[in-house]
Parts: C-alpha cells; structure tokens; sequence
C-alpha cells in the first residue's frame, strides 16, 4: 500500500472515530475495518461523478450494514458530494443534520437508499442491478452501451443471517445478474459477542449453491488483493458475485480491535488518541484531513467527471442516430403520456356487471402498460391470482431482461426491497403483488417505501373473509389497519370498477407515496354513485335527501353494497341517511377541512362504520355515539357467503346496528 493510499484509509477511520465519539452514540466497528475495501473500490473500480451525482450510468453503492454509516459519510465529504462537510461530520446523529444515524435516500447527496434493517440494503441492490439489466436490453443498441453500470453493496454478518438476503441473492442467483457485486465484511462478530454463538455457516458455500462467483480475500487490508477481486468480479458477466473480505472489526484501536465492544459504542477519547498514534496519522486534532488526502480523492473525481463527458458525448451520438430511442428514453426518465388515458371515457367506463376488483384491477394495469412504457412488475408466485400478467410483454428473467413481466417466487419481503431498488435506479416505474394477508411479510420493506418517498405500487388481493376456504391463516384481519398506520402510505380499498381505475391512477401518478391497493376475489356489483370523487379518498356516494342526514353509514370495498341496501332498508322505516365511501383514509385525509365537514359532518353524530377487516382506525370517523359492523376475530374456513353471513355482514345486521344507536 503506497503512502498516499494509507493515509487516506486511515482519513476514512479516523474521520469515521471522530464523529462517532464527538456524538457519543454510533458504530466504529464497521468502518474501521472496511475502511480498506471501500476506498478500493471507490477510488479504483467504482464509476461515479461527485459533481453529478445522479449521473444515469454511474455504478450504484449501497451500503446495506448501515449502522456504518460514517464509513460512507467520509467517502462523500473526502470527494466533495454535495458539499458536506467537516462541520457536517461533527454534527453526526444530531437532530436535522445531514448525516443521520443510518443512511437516508434524498436526505444526503450520494446516498442510494435508505438501510437501516439489515439485509434491507441487499434486496434493493439486487433490484438496482434488476433495473440496470433491463435498461441495458431495451436501450443498448450496437456499440452503443449508454446503460452499462454495475451495482456493489457492502454487508456484515448481519446482512449475511436477516432471511431478506437469502430470498434476494436466490434470485439475483437465478438471473444470473452479472453486474451484480457484494461485498461481505466478514469479521465473525455481532453486538452479543462472536458469531459463532448463532452463526457458523459456510457462507460462501451458500453463495455457490446460489450460482454466484464466490471470492475470498483474507487480508481485509490488502488493496491488491481487493482490487484483483474486484476486477475478477466484473470479468464475469454471466454470474453475480460475492466477495469475502476477512476483517477485523475495530481495526486500528488496540483496545477495541476484534472486540465486540467496537460494534456499537463509541471507542472513547483514550482510545482514539490511541488509534491514531497506532495509525501513525499526522495529527491528533479530531477531525484533521491532510490536504494531500484531499488531493488524491479530488484527482479521482476529477478522472471520474472526464468518464462522464465521454459517456455525454457517446450518448449524443446514440440520440442522433436512434431518435425514435432518445425520445422513449425520456419517456423513461420523465414520465410516460398517461394523463391522455386517464382523462380518457374508456379508462372511467363504468362496469355492468358484478366483478371481482382483482379482475379489474388486471383490465386496468393493462390499458396503463399500453402507455406506461417502463412499467415493471410482478407477483410473488401469485400471477394468475393476483391478475398482474401485462398481456403481450414478455417475461423478465435470464434469457431475456427486456421482460416486463417479473416473477419474484414466493419471496414476499425480498420482492419489495427488489421493487424499491429498481424505482431507486430511476427510469422505471414498479409494481408488486401478493394476497393481502402476506403484506405481513411486505410490510418492513413497505415502511422503507415510504420512508424513502419511493411510489412503488402493492396489488395485494384476496383482501377479507372473502378469501373463504383457505381459513384464518389467510383470511386478513388487521392487515389493513397496519398499512393505514404507515405515514406517507396511501392505501386504497375499491368498491368498483370506477374506485378501482381512481386507486390505479392515484398509484401512477403519485411521485413520493408508495399506493396498497388492496382488492377482492369475490364479485362486487357496480355503484351507480360511484365517481372519480374516489380521488379524495372518501365521498357522498348515496346522499340523504334531507339537509342533515338522519345518520352516516361508512364503508369500504365489498361492503359499500352493504351500505347501500341498508339505507333502501332504513329509508322504509322513515330513517334517511348518507352512504360515504371510503377507500381510502389516508387521501382522505389530505383533503381540506371544509371538504371533510361536507362529507362526514361533525353535527351528524349518528354513524356505523362496515368494513370487513379490524375496526381499529375507524374511531376518528366513528365517534363516541357510532358502532361498527366490523370483525372481531380472525375468521373460519368455509364459502365465502356463508363467512360473511357468519360473521355479520348481511344487510340486517347493517340495519339492526345503525337502528341501535338511533
């Protein structure tokens, strides 16, 4: 290792000690031992411009340990992302500061995506390096490779154990994504102590039953060592692969080094003083940087932006000669022409007969593909269930990476995280798709969705008792308070045909909100007072003829007809009412105050909320003096009908509930 190179590790360790033990909270371990391997690749392999960080072809790296986070806040402050800086460092895990305890997607310039549960960083590298493989099949044409990138992500043992890697890296497996390289810190100890207290697989036996290209460095600070595998990995194209750097967790600190103690605490003042004396670095002033270390990251930059101008120039001359290409690579990156469908009769074209809103749903995905170029997706094994097949457009896999249709194999967690890291790539749109009782398994991955303000779009169907036969372990019940519980998650439960294309053009539309639609198997009658006013999220869709309602009765999805007949029922008996669709709370929410007051007025206190799933969340809309035709348990095998007879939802007991609180 050349002294410029050693200095500059040691700039990345101390720099990563410092702001950790200034903020007395954080994890040293992780960047004081692949300090080595990040620099590597960074400032050796990795092709990336600090002046344009959201370079189209630039290669992506996640940082899927990131409780390490300090490790990557170096390398952006030492080649200049986004100007962050020394005093940016200092103010490491404090309140509105830019370097937060775990990376976070647009918060920090440079950061890919936000990883804070291990293994999380993982799945979406294996959906970055998915949506690269696709880019490269529709766009490359001749010698022309304007999409030709490759997507690296650094985990521990921890990324290693979470069971979201194994889902992803089968699959990465499968497809034979070959620009796809990870990186595994392996330094055999997590916060209880060694890892063979609960871990002592052969990992790399793992990775080669996962048809990955498996190589070990046993020096963690060998660049030559790293830097040949590196170059190993990207040689092989027909596989993914997995590196193995052997660490030691702590490197550097002679009382910490290989210690658990260096995971998650800060190595205290001692014992930084120590670990630069041990550097043999130049100064002991927290937070020095020699100007010679900043020289050789600028030079590396400055290389870097040079290998964004000859990619600028290669693709001017791939616009001028592919046109027809150029202008669909916009559509891509800014957006397809869908506002021309949605404004369109055929898209708000009222359904005539009784239909599952699982079977719309698939009608209207389809009119969106025919106009929504880069949109991408697929199901967890449930295709034909879920009704996701985009007619005409073939299947992704490995033989094939121009496919639309995605299989994911019955990997529900992974299949998120994929979906999120192929909209974090940029220039496509994703959607998945599962029964709705396993948004158990999507729901971590989901949260990250709208932590990030990544829209991806969840078709979860098969969504109440409705599902019938297959009994409790599959018959949702709280599912659907949990979604409505996520912040900056719109959830949208459709009662029609009408509801449904609203749920779908929300989802398309929505730059920052990931969208749930969550949709039946059982045929639901068609509304006559269902609108596009189902953008709000809730509307008047049979209104009183009186003034101020007798009551409310509130409902969503297959239960909306419940509503309805129930008011025909009440108004025989001299009670009028107002029957509020609700399919979705959270963009009902957005909705201003007078809107709100005009659709669920506060004078009217008379309200029964109908909505086959848990009444949890209902109570704001409710009120003290309401009650709820809701369930209670978690549901019975059986036919469908006769589940919902069981369980209360029959227009009588609709009845029978509003009347007992007149």
């Amino acid at each position: 290792m050349s002294n410029i190179d050693n200095l500059s590790v040691n700039a990345i360790r101390v720099l990563s000690a410092d702001a950790i033990q200034k903020a007395n909270s954080g994890h040293p371990g992780l960047p004081l031992g692949s300090a080595p391997m990040a620099y590597e690749l960074w400032t050796r392999h990795m092709k990336h411009n600090p002046e344009n960080p959201d370079w189209k072809d630039r290669d992506r790296f996640v940082l899927s340990g990131g409780h390490g986070s300090m490790l990557l806040y170096s390398l952006l402050h030492l080649f200049g992302y986004g100007k962050l800086s020394i005093e940016d460092l200092s103010n490491f895990r404090q309140l509105d500061s830019l370097t937060p305890g775990h990376p976070e997607y647009r918060h920090t310039v440079g950061v890919e995506a936000t990883t804070g549960p291990l293994g999380a960083g993982m799945g979406m590298a294996v959906g970055m390096a998915i949506a690269e493989a696709h880019m490269a099949a529709v766009f490359n044409k001749d010698s022309y490779d304007v999409v030709n990138h490759y997507t690296y992500a650094l985990g521990g043992d921890g990324c290693m154990m979470e069971g979201i890697s194994s889902e992803a890296f089968s699959l990465a497996g499968t497809l034979k994504l070959g620009k796809l390289i990870i990186f595994y810190d392996s330094n055999n100890i997590s916060i209880e102590g060694s890892t063979d207290l609960a871990f002592t697989e052969d990992v790399l036996a793992r990775f080669k039953a996962y048809d990955f290209q498996t190589i070990e460095v046993n020096d963690g600070n060998d660049l030559e060592a790293i830097g040949k595998a590196i170059e190993e990995a990207k040689a092989d194209l027909s596989r993914p692969t997995l590196i193995k750097v052997n660490t030691q967790i702590g490197f550097g600190c002679p009382a910490k080094q290989g210690k658990a103690s260096a995971h998650g605490e800060p190595l205290g003042a001692e014992n930084i003083i120590a670990l630069k004396e041990n550097l043999n670095y130049p100064s002991m002033e927290p937070f020095f940087v020699p100007e010679e270390v900043y020289d050789n990251f600028k030079a590396v930059a400055a290389k870097n932006a040079k290998t964004e101008e000859q990619w600028n120039h290669l693709f001017k001359e791939y616009s001028t000669k592919y046109p027809d290409m150029a202008k669909l690579w916009d559509e891509y990156y800014n957006g397809a022409t869908v506002d021309r469908l949605f404004s369109s009769e055929d898209y708000w074209k009222a359904g005539e007969k009784a239909d599952a809103t699982r079977n719309i749903s698939g009608k209207i995905l389809n009119k969106i593909k025919a106009v929504m170029p880069n949109l991408i997706g697929g199901s967890a094994d449930l295709s034909p269930s879920n009704k996701t097949h985009m007619t005409g457009f073939e299947d992704f896999s490995k033989d094939n990476y121009g496919g639309s249709n995605f299989h994911f194999g019955v990997r529900e967690l992974a299949m998120t995280a994929i979906g999120n890291g192929i909209i974090l790539h940029g220039g496509l749109r994703a959607f998945v798709a599962t029964f709705f009782v396993f948004s158990d398994y999507v729901k971590p991955m989901a949260r990250l969705s709208a932590i990030m303000g990544v829209p991806l779009t969840f078709v979860l169907t098969h969504d109440s008792i409705g599902v019938g036969e297959d009994g409790p372990t599959h018959e949702p019940i709280e599912q659907l308070a949990m979604l409505r519980a996520l912040p900056n998650f719109a959830v949208f439960r459709p009662c029609d045909e009408i509801e449904t294309a609203a749920a779908w053009q929300y989802a398309i539309k929505s730059e920052t909100t990931p969208t749930a639609l969550v949709l039946t198997r059982q045929n639901l009658q068609p509304q006559a007072g269902s609108s596009k006013e189902a953008l709000k999220g809730g509307y008047i869709l049979e209104d009183s003829t009186k003034s101020v309602p007798d009551g409310i009765i509130i409902a969503s999805g297959s239960e909306v007809d419940l509503a309805v007949k129930a008011k025909v029922e009440l108004g025989k008996e001299g009670i009028d009412i107002r029957v509020v669709s609700m399919p979705s709370m959270d963009v009902y929410e957005q909705q201003s105050v007078e809107y709100k007051e005009s659709v669920l007025p506060k004078s009217v206190r008379k309200r029964v909320a109908v909505e086959a799933l848990s009444d949890f969340g209902w109570g704001k809309y409710v009120g003290l003096d309401g009650d709820y035709v809701t369930m209670k348990g978690f549901g019975a095998s059986g036919p469908a009908n006769l589940l919902f007879e069981k369980f209360g939802f029959t227009v009588e007991n609709v009845v029978k509930t509003f009347k007992g609180i007149m």
